[in-house]
């Protein structure tokens, strides 16, 4: 049904800035759910953002100030804006949508491939 394609990773500086977007097949996207997770090696999937479909935002405390996602429905894209990124934020970032939310992988019905984000310091 929904697929999902992520794009805008690659290797940045500590303190430079990257723009992640995730575009949808279809128009059923403004109907989800949107969030990003990210996974470094050896690592637990772990959520990082969220919108909701009245585009209430949630964000994991360790990029609070620092990121910031959205949605263009009109686009069946959303975006993740991450400033000031830090070496910590080196990971592969995943959109996924979900008809219900929340922050746990496993109600995300649909997921992308991944996109790289390195940091270096």
């Amino acid at each position: 049904q929904v697929r999902l394609v992520e794009s805008g990773g690659g290797l940045v500086q500590a303190g430079g800035s990257l723009r992640l977007s995730c575009a949808a097949s279809e128009r059923t996207f403004r109907s989800y759910a949107v969030a990003w997770f990210r996974q470094a090696p050896g690592k637990e999937r772990d959520f990082v953002a969220s919108i909701t479909r009245t585009t209430v935002t949630y964000y994991v405390d360790s990029v609070k100030g620092r990121f910031a996602i959205s949605r263009d429905n009109d686009k069946n894209t959303a975006y993740l804006q991450m400033n000031g990124l830090q070496p910590e934020d080196t990971a592969v970032y995943y959109c996924a949508a979900s008809t219900v939310g929340g922050r746990t992988t496993a109600t995300y019905e649909f997921w992308g491939q991944g996109t790289q984000v390195t940091v270096s310091s």
